[in-house]
């Protein structure tokens, strides 16, 4: 047996894109998987569902052949025969051929989001979109709405090196939990915390992992962050905290925001966020004495109707107290605009036709349902082509999205490495490879490294790449783009010459590049990214998004969220396990273990109003539906809200229909984006 360690970086949906180290074991298998010591950010930790990666990697369920389903839509592995790839991608092509005939070009939708954050793994399949001018996708479900927030303040997507939170003297964790979905956030804090007795605060509506490790924890209730942050700043202006001189060099309208947040006092903000107004003014003393101050935003807030308008208002606290100044100081929400890529190879937006319509992704349900608010006067989606994602689980108003995906008219190919429960609704299934079998390159939002991913391992039986199989359907449809006649290796080396960067061969060992900008530009010390190069505390919300009008210039709490009636009191967090990612793990022994079922985490008092203990089922229900899961007593958080982690399998659940069965494809504010933390419900015996 030989054993040899090769260098690679995780592809999963996670800011951390951590850089790894995996044991290979002759060629074909891998054991364990380890974060890279060479790599600063990640620093040898990875967490422990990926050092667990040779579950999936040779899960005995992997897809390896092509598939025609000739059984029920719906009834998984044995409705489905094997077929030839050749066989497999001309039925393909022909059905969408046929269905562009019927329809036009824009009945057929290339459905696709993260399941790899690799550039071409993942974006490629724009290539061919737009070479057939089929509809292009909105990618509303992650992150639509936290962008939104932070360009209204910041304006552009980067932030101070999430290294210097080692540096930092206060942390404050907004919005995420990093113990479960973000471990390296985790390792730079223990740093701060041993070597400069830093403080570490989360702000979050119930005590995750991550909160449990605080120095304080504040709960407010579900999209009412944002008047925290106002009360905050109010407490700052009001105590001689602002940083008057760095606002009046670096910050459009300070006098503007200090006038406004005149009557958003601590009292206000308890009425709104459920939290005593001690709290909030402890912590804006806390935050405002200290001047290096580290908010590490998360994507929390990019699951409410307001979520825009909070971000902003939290992103606004650094500016007050002149925070960015300083080492170990400011914020970061993400680094994926750090570096300038050219996606114009990649993704064909040489071929982009503007007038094509534009599907909202998060409205999956809707779309494939006919609402006219999202087809307008176009077609009916009659064929789809799904990369990367798990809509039958994944998606809002998982009602809608099963009764779409079940239509006799539709025809569905998805590529996938598991039968999952949208491939289980496929008409053609083709088995994919993972990242350990491909080549791609990677950004990562926590940090500043631009990294390149080489195949490590031969492809699964006739596993193969998004690559080759967006090339061999262009070949077969006739779309015409240089970049499906190079391998994926030729269009990261080509992308990267574009982009001014350097090419494969001049990659550094390991293929990890730092791009952290001086400390000056890191910080916004030469100007913020405005075209006035000032902070903005007065929001353009007109140049983001068609729904401006509804969202205040400055930032405020903005009661837009689904705050419940005596009907449905509860607000429901669908928040993420620490065993999961999305559905990515939900199927691994380990994962499951730990997670053990669907759970419920319920206040002890409102079980006791319930008659109901520990461990017993609860139904949970609003107007879209009603699901059974069992409760677990749970004080760390208020009456309100209820918390139920991870997306599971559906057949999870006892009624065959996940969580999502609840919440709402309605868009956020002022463009768009998944609301999978702002649910109203109700709470039963079951």
């Amino acid at each position: 047996m030989s054993l040899d360690v090769v260098p690679s970086v995780c592809p999963h949906d996670c800011p951390s894109a951590c850089a790894l180290e995996v044991e290979r074991v002759d060629g074909g298998r891998i054991r364990r998987v380890r974060g890279a010591a060479a790599q600063s950010y990640t620093a040898g930790v990875v967490c422990a569902k990926v050092a667990r990666y040779a579950e999936r990697q040779h899960h005995p369920a992997r897809l390896s052949h092509p598939l025609r389903r000739v059984g029920e839509k719906g009834a998984g592995r044995d409705a489905f025969r094997p077929i030839s790839w050749d066989t497999a991608l001309d039925e393909v092509a022909d059905a969408l051929t046929r269905a562009a005939q019927r329809h036009s070009s824009e009945t057929v939708w290339p459905y696709y989001y993260a399941g790899t954050m690799g550039l071409v793994q993942r974006d490629g399949i724009n290539r061919l979109r737009h070479a057939m001018r089929y509809s292009r996708e909105d990618l509303t479900i992650c992150n639509a709405l936290s962008d939104a927030g932070w360009f209204a303040g910041v304006g552009a997507k980067r932030g101070v090196d999430g290294r210097e939170i080692a540096k930092s003297d206060l942390i404050v964790v907004w919005g995420g939990n990093p113990v479960s979905t973000q471990v390296n956030v985790m390792t730079h804090v223990a740093t701060a915390r041993r070597e400069r007795g830093a403080k570490l605060v989360v702000v979050d509506p119930y005590r995750t992992a991550t909160a449990e490790r605080a120095d304080l924890h504040l709960a407010p209730l579900p999209g009412t962050d944002g008047a925290l942050a106002c009360a905050v700043m109010h407490v700052l202006f009001e105590e001689g905290y602002a940083d008057r001189g760095y606002m009046a060099r670096y910050t459009d309208v300070p006098a503007g925001l200090e006038a406004h947040l005149a009557t958003r006092d601590p009292a206000w903000a308890a009425g709104i966020t459920g939290l005593a107004e001690d709290e909030i003014v402890d912590f804006a003393r806390l935050y405002g004495r200290t001047e290096r101050s580290y908010i590490r935003v998360g994507y929390g807030f990019s699951r409410s109707r307001n979520g825009s308008a909070q971000l902003f208002a939290v992103s606004c606290l650094p500016a007050v107290t002149g925070a960015w100044a300083h080492e170990g100081g400011g914020a970061l929400y993400s680094n994926l605009g750090l570096v300038a890529i050219d996606h114009t190879l990649i993704e064909g937006l040489d071929r982009l036709d503007p007038t094509t319509r534009m599907l909202d992704q998060s409205r999956i349900g809707p779309v494939l349902t006919g609402d006219p608010r999202d087809l307008g006067n176009g077609p009916p989606v009659s064929a789809l082509f799904v990369q990367n994602t798990n809509p039958m689980v994944v998606a809002p108003e998982s009602r809608l999205v099963h009764r779409g995906f079940a239509r006799s008219d539709l025809f569905v190919c998805v590529h996938e490495q598991f039968m999952t429960e949208t491939a289980a609704m496929a008409d053609i299934v083709l088995p994919a490879t993972t990242f350990l079998e491909h080549d791609d390159i990677y950004l990562g939002g926590a940090h500043t490294y631009l990294q390149l991913g080489r195949a490590v391992l031969p492809p699964y039986g006739e596993c193969r790449s998004n690559h080759d199989v967006i090339c061999g359907l262009a070949e077969r449809l006739g779309a015409c783009h240089p970049g499906f006649a190079m391998t994926a290796v030729e269009l990261i080396d080509r992308t990267l010459q574009l982009s001014g960067l350097p090419n494969v061969a001049s990659f550094p060992d390991g293929g990890r590049l730092d791009c952290c900008p001086p400390f000056a530009t890191g910080h916004f010390l030469d100007g913020f990214p405005h075209a006035d190069k000032k902070f903005h505390f007065r929001a353009d919300w007109q140049a983001i998004g068609p729904e401006y009008a509804r969202l205040p210039a400055f930032p405020d709490h903005v009661a837009a969220i689904d705050d419940g009636d005596p009907e449905r009191p509860f607000r429901l967090v669908a928040a993420p396990s620490r065993s999961f990612l999305n559905t990515t793990f939900n199927n691994t022994p380990s994962s499951i273990a730990r997670e053990v079922r669907p759970t419920a985490l319920v206040h002890p008092e409102v079980l006791a109003e319930l008659r109901l203990g520990d461990g017993d089922r609860v139904r949970i229900g609003n107007r879209r539906g009603n699901l059974v899961v069992h409760a677990r007593s749970f004080a760390g958080m208020q009456k309100r809200v209820v918390i139920v982690e991870g997306l599971w399998p559906n057949h999870a659940f006892e009624e065959g229909i996940g969580i999502n069965l609840l919440t709402s494809a309605d868009p956020g504010l002022p463009r768009g984006g998944a609301v999978f933390h702002d649910t109203s419900v109700w709470l039963r015996p079951a």
